[in-house]
């Protein structure tokens, strides 16, 4: 699979007319070898691949890396660069994505090799792992699964004064015990009027009766990732918490209706966005419907008001409307959907319905 991967980066090579690419973000280095290690550059031209890394995961790389020669060089692989003559002949042109490649980083690659000429090279990412394979659809499904386990198992212990971190940490825990390698990003529990912040990490704030509790988080399997949310009561449900429950989990049902290929993701957005502007909380539902996941958290297609992006067979997006209203609370409700030719296949199994714990 690797070298598949790697063979549509070298179309593109000769397509943009250069010489060589290279590949320094880690999640991207993983996704086109399978090299899960922190330091290492992949060197890809039109007819080679060279993965450069150091003594300290020499086998580790011969053991993982496909597709690529494994180079193990003496200290940083950037500075290992001039050592390559391949790389320091004059005029040689290399791409390189200027979203996960740092300043700093293109200027260490310019002085090590001074006769080269950088050019971005960052539209030949931009779908990079957007469509997925089987291989990575069952790793996503297994990922959701991990999540959707670890949920169910938390539930018991979302009560009055417990602490938000208490709440994470022990969500955390459960999804390592059940396979994952990581928490696909840093996971959020809030709770009470800290429930109307839509990125609000878990704190030392103590869950109280009445409060809503929304969990945004997500296991990593083999290296791909889930995304979920739900959000609770503690206690009997209010009238108001019901009614600004219903009207999310109303609007996100009508974006998953609206998944299928073809479509422009902004059409996805436009169903939910329309539910809750019609119920009068458009101005309390400020961020985009959702987001494509895969290898790490966020690649496209980007499902949002502006999004150009057409909805393809095997993007796996999130749909993730809410309300946030400050000082009293906020919802959010959120499945991974895989696009197919016909509709959006739901990954997640955790109840949707309101929760009264």
């Amino acid at each position: 699979m690797s070298a598949i991967r790697i063979s549509q980066i070298q179309k593109k090579i000769k397509q943009e007319n250069l010489d060589l690419v290279v590949v320094s973000h880690l999640d991207h280095v993983r996704y086109l070898t399978g090299f899960t290690g922190s330091a290492g550059l992949l060197m890809v031209g039109a007819k080679s691949a060279e993965f450069l890394t150091d003594f300290r995961y020499s086998d580790q790389a011969r053991k993982q890396v496909r597709g690529a020669k494994v180079n193990i060089v003496k200290g940083d692989p950037i500075a290992a660069l001039k050592d390559f003559k391949r790389y320091t002949e004059k005029n040689v042109r290399i791409g390189y994505n200027g979203e996960y490649l740092p300043v700093s980083g293109k200027e260490r690659i310019e002085k090590m090799l001074p006769s080269a000429l950088m050019v971005s090279a960052d539209s030949m990412f931009t779908e990079l792992g957007w469509v997925k394979d089987r291989e990575e659809l069952n790793n996503i499904s297994e990922a959701v699964r991990i999540s959707d386990i670890a949920f169910d198992r938390i539930l018991p212990l979302i009560q009055p004064g417990v602490p938000e971190k208490d709440l994470a940490a022990e969500l955390e825990y459960q999804m390592i015990m059940l396979g994952s390698e990581k928490r696909s990003f840093e996971t959020i529990v809030a709770s009470g009027y800290r429930s109307a912040m839509p990125h609000g990490v878990a704190s030392d704030k103590k869950v109280r009766k009445g409060d809503f509790v929304t969990f945004d988080f997500g296991a990593t399997y083999n290296g791909y990732v889930s995304d979920i949310t739900r959000t609770v009561v503690v206690g009997k449900a209010t009238s108001r918490q019901k009614k600004i429950y219903g009207i999310v989990l109303k609007a996100q049902k009508a974006g998953i209706k609206k998944v299928k290929s073809g479509i422009m993701a902004s059409k996805v957005d436009e169903a939910c966005r329309k539910i809750i502007t019609k119920a009068g909380y458009g101005k309390q539902f400020g961020h985009g419907t959702g987001h494509g996941i895969g290898f790490y958290v966020h690649v496209g297609p980007r499902v949002s008001s502006i999004s150009e992006d057409k909805l393809m067979p095997n993007n796996v997006i999130t749909i993730e409307p809410g309300i946030y209203i400050s000082g009293w609370g906020g919802v959010r409700i959120e499945d991974d959907v895989v696009v197919t030719r016909t509709g959006g296949r739901v990954l997640n199994k955790a109840p949707k319905n309101l929760l009264e714990l």
